[in-house]
């Protein structure tokens, strides 16, 4: 291990305004020296869903470069992270080089963000896989959830990074009333998406859902709130006609959290907005 130093740390709520409401990110703002071991040993004592580390960029078109880990593995590329890591940059004094607009390097490659509204949305990367699943993932993915053949209107992988197997139901009520069986999962990582009632308020506007997302893992655990999952359902959804060109989805319900993705796709990119409020902010020994 290398010399212990005092680092900026920041724990970020990403996708929600109220602290502890959405899915916290852990931010080692000064992260230039560790070791990819240092690194991953860090990620894997926070215990979060992933753990980001900021470095200066190696590419003249960004702004900063982030480095992301889950407990025991590097991700090329997360939503809630990216988000979470703008915030922390920005809060701990970045300066974007556009008013307006950030470019974040990370091993994915280089992904815009924009300010809109008073919140950051990043640019869904492209999806690298992108095709139905075969009839044995399917099966395994509709028996984990506890749906039968007939609940699943649609699937898909949605791979951007993190690898998705979406499911598509009737209703925001069988996405709430999922009771997974996770070893049925196994290795699979499934996303599940369902409309809300349209007479449901107005859909889309302000914080009113469209559609209820989880993200169910076959490692027996649920993400509350997920970029990588809904920047993909936007994809796909835009795609074969069921969403809006802007929409609301709500993540989180059944964990107790009030976590609200802002979906637009413009130009044909798919935009994913959240707000994000630092909950931990102080150093540490790195």
């Amino acid at each position: 291990m290398g010399p212990v130093n005092e680092r900026r740390f920041a724990q970020v709520d990403v996708f929600s305004s109220v602290p502890f409401a959405g899915n916290p990110v852990a931010v080692v703002v000064d992260g230039e020296g560790l070791t990819d071991a240092e690194m991953q040993r860090f990620a894997a004592w926070t215990n979060l869903s992933e753990t980001t580390f900021l470095l200066p960029p190696t590419s003249g078109d960004a702004d900063y470069r982030v480095r992301i880990f889950t407990t025991d593995e590097e991700l090329p590329f997360a939503g809630h992270p990216t988000l979470g890591s703008a915030h922390a940059w920005l809060e701990a004094g970045g300066t974007p080089r556009t008013p307006g607009h950030l470019v974040q390097e990370c091993a994915k490659g280089l992904v815009p963000l924009r300010e809109s509204a008073g919140r950051w949305a990043f640019a869904g990367p492209e999806l690298s896989r992108y095709e139905p699943p075969s009839s044995d993932e399917l099966e395994r993915a509709t028996r984990g959830l506890g749906l039968t053949p007939e609940d699943v209107l649609d699937a898909s992988w949605l791979v951007n990074g993190p690898e998705w197997l979406a499911v598509r139901v009737a209703s925001a009520d069988v996405v709430l009333g999922l009771r997974p069986a996770y070893a049925e999962l196994s290795d699979l990582f499934v996303g599940v998406v369902g409309p809300h009632p349209a007479d449901d308020g107005a859909p889309g506007e302000d914080d009113r859902p469209t559609f209820e997302v989880r993200a169910v893992m076959g490692t027996g655990t649920e993400d509350p709130v997920t970029g990588s999952l809904n920047a993909g359902l936007a994809r796909w959804l835009r795609d074969t006609g069921v969403a809006p060109a802007s929409y609301v989805a709500a993540q989180g319900t059944v964990q107790g959290r009030a976590g609200r993705v802002h979906v637009t796709e413009e130009d044909g990119r798919i935009w994913v907005a959240g707000d994000a409020v630092t909950g931990v902010a102080g150093t540490v020994r790195l």
